[in-house]
C-alpha cells in the first residue's frame, strides 16, 4: 500500500456509504448515544480499508489496541470487526486482555502472598497470560471448521465466566483484534522509580511493594504476548484527568445496558471509579507518554471526543 487511506479516497467514501447503516445500528445496540458520524468516517473506515488491503498471509494478523481506561479502544475494535465482516467479507475476531483476568481465588492468593492490592484486577500480574497465549495459538492453528472457545470475564461479578458461557469462534480468523489497555508497555528501571503518585499509592502502597511487583510481572509473560503483535495502535488522551472522566462515562454507559437489578447494584459510583483508576495510573501515564514513540498507529482524542490520526504507517 503506497499510503495510509484518507476519508476522501474513493474507496473509503464508497465503503462509508455501504457500511454506515449497520455501523449505526451496532452503536444503538451497544447503547453508545454520543458517537459521531466523523468517528466512523475518519477512523473506522480508513483503518478498515488499511487492514483489508494488507498482504494476505497464512496466519492471522494480530493487532493490538492500547490506551487508557475509557479511551475508546474497545469500541473501535468492535466497529472494525463489524465493518470487516459485513462489508469486506473477512473473518475477524476481537477479545480483550480483560477476558483473561486471573480468577478471584488466584488473586486472593496473591493478596496474601504479595500485597493486598493484588486482589484488585487490572494491573500486570492480575492476568492469566498463558491462557491468552494458548487462545492465540489455538486461533492461529485453526482450520475452517475448528471451534475455538474464547475466554470471558464478568467485571460486574469480578469473576471469570464458566467455560460453558465462553463464546465459540469458528475457523481461522483473518484478523485478531486484542483490546489491551497496557499492550506494548515495557517495564521501567526501579532505579528511576517515582514515589507514590496518587492517594491510593500513598495510603495503601507507600513503599511501592505492589507497584514494583506489577512492574516485574510486566517484564515476564506480558512481553512474550506483546512481541507477537503485528501492529500496535494506541489511543492518546489529552491528560490523566480525561482518563478519569472517560472511565466514569464508560461506567454510566454500562449502566444503561443492564436490566437485572442485582447487576445494576454492581455499578460503581464516581468516587469508586476514581479510586479504581488510581490502580492503573502509574502505568497509564507511561502509556500516554512513551508508547506513541514506537506504536505503528497513534490516534489522538481531544476533550470533546474528536479523534484524529497523528501517526500512520
Amino acid at each position: 500500500m503506497e499510503k495510509f487511506p484518507r476519508p476522501s479516497d474513493q474507496l473509503c467514501e464508497d465503503l462509508f456509504e455501504i457500511s454506515i447503516p449497520f455501523l449505526r445500528d451496532h452503536a444503538e445496540r451497544l447503547k453508545i448515544e454520543s458517537i459521531s458520524t466523523g468517528f466512523f468516517q475518519d477512523m473506522v473506515i480508513p483503518l478498515g480499508v488499511y487492514f483489508n488491503l494488507l498482504p494476505q498471509k497464512e496466519k492471522p494478523y494480530l493487532i493490538c489496541l492500547s490506551g487508557g481506561q475509557g479511551s475508546g479502544k474497545t469500541t473501535l475494535s468492535y466497529f472494525l470487526q463489524v465493518l470487516l465482516r459485513k462489508a469486506c467479507a473477512r473473518n475477524p475476531i476481537t477479545f480483550s486482555i480483560d477476558d483473561i483476568y486471573k480468577t478471584r481465588e488466584d488473586r486472593e492468593l496473591l493478596a496474601k502472598s504479595v500485597h493486598p492490592l493484588c486482589r484488585v484486577r487490572g494491573v500486570p500480574g492480575t492476568h492469566d497470560i498463558q491462557l491468552g497465549l494458548d487462545t492465540l495459538d489455538a486461533l492461529f492453528a485453526a482450520q475452517p471448521n475448528t471451534l475455538t472457545p474464547i475466554p470471558a470475564f464478568s467485571k460486574l461479578l469480578d469473576q471469570r465466566e464458566s467455560k460453558a458461557k465462553w463464546k465459540i469462534f469458528k475457523g481461522r480468523p483473518d484478523f485478531i483484534f486484542l483490546d489491551a489497555w497496557c499492550g506494548g508497555a515495557k517495564p521501567v528501571s526501579e532505579n528511576d522509580w517515582t514515589p507514590p503518585i496518587n492517594d491510593l499509592e500513598i495510603e495503601e502502597d507507600p513503599d511501592g511493594v505492589w507497584s514494583k511487583w506489577s512492574n516485574r510481572e510486566l517484564a515476564g509473560g506480558y512481553q512474550r504476548l506483546f512481541d507477537r503483535f503485528d501492529l500496535l495502535i494506541t489511543i492518546k488522551l489529552p491528560n490523566m484527568e480525561h482518563i478519569y472522566e472517560s472511565r466514569w462515562l464508560q461506567e454510566q454507559t454500562l449502566a444503561k445496558t443492564l436490566i437485572e437489578p442485582e447487576l445494576r447494584k454492581k455499578i460503581m459510583t464516581r468516587r469508586q471509579v476514581d479510586r479504581f483508576v488510581m490502580h492503573y495510573e502509574r502505568l497509564t501515564r507511561y502509556i500516554q507518554e512513551e508508547i506513541p514513540a514506537f506504536a505503528d498507529i497513534v490516534i489522538e482524542r481531544d476533550a470533546r471526543f474528536n479523534y484524529c490520526f497523528s501517526k500512520v504507517p
